[in-house]
């Protein structure tokens, strides 16, 4: 591998406080987001991303604040997703500080948001979240995979391997591969559909969804994943960001 794979840890973020929770029911205030977006740059993460959870407008507002305290504090690259739905809510979270935004149901809606964003932006800055699960029989998707929305509680019929193909066509510059599945299980990533969406896509592939142990961020990164994602483990304090590299390094793996 020639490029250092990325160790990022997610906060999910509810009206400008970072919560915990189980696929988002039973949420608890975790703590400021800009202490922990710091503290996870002193302990050496590639990148942070937030997820705005927060469902209204005000929310939204809240959000970008947020943004704006963390980029004046913390330095590691950020990426800021949740309720994105037009190139001008882009505009507003990279004008706060966000390096990157992320992209979820909108562009399921209207894919050509993706081109959109990618063209008034580049598309260095779009990463599209793929919620995904598997699907038994093969007669919904051709690869078994499904897009979810709605927290993995409602499926699309659009087959996840597919998708995240046309949508790097369409200019996304990065595929964030959440499997519903594994998700909150800590029983490892999804390595099949890592390694289904890698054959198909060249951009960044961000593994996210099932990771409990060091080994289950290497065999992510031996599938394909270009960045590996967690929330839990590092919250709860399971596992460091430097575990997780020191395995990836003692794999022969390149971390920064």
């Amino acid at each position: 591998m020639t490029v250092a794979v990325r160790v990022i840890p997610c906060l999910d973020v509810d009206a400008g406080r970072v919560v915990k929770g189980v696929n988002f029911t039973n949420l608890r205030d975790a703590g400021d987001p800009v202490e922990l977006a710091d503290q996870y740059d002193a302990e050496g993460a590639d990148e942070v991303t937030f997820l705005d959870v927060s469902a209204s407008s005000g929310g939204r507002e809240t959000m970008v604040e947020v943004v704006r305290r963390t980029a004046d504090q913390v330095f590691v690259p950020l990426t800021v997703g949740g309720g994105v739905r037009t190139t001008d809510d882009v505009d507003r979270l990279l004008r706060a500080g966000a390096d990157k935004v992320g992209v979820n149901t909108a562009a399921i809606a209207r894919p050509e948001l993706i081109a959109e964003i990618a063209d008034r932006f580049g598309n260095q800055v779009l990463t599209l979240s793929v919620d995904a699960r598997r699907v038994t029989g093969g007669t919904v998707t051709e690869s078994g995979y499904e897009v979810t929305t709605h927290g993995g509680r409602r499926g699309t019929g659009i087959d996840a391997v597919e998708w995240a193909e046309r949508a790097a066509g369409l200019g996304a510059g990065e595929i964030l591969l959440n499997s519903m599945d594994a998700d909150g299980t800590t029983a490892g990533f999804d390595l099949e559909m890592l390694a289904a969406v890698r054959e198909r896509v060249s951009v960044p592939l961000i593994a996210s969804g099932g990771a409990g142990a060091p080994e289950h961020f290497v065999a992510a990164a031996l599938a394909g994943a270009d960045a590996v994602l967690a929330a839990s483990v590092f919250h709860f304090g399971a596992l460091s960001i430097a575990e997780v590299k020191s395995a990836m390094r003692d794999a022969g793996i390149e971390v920064r």
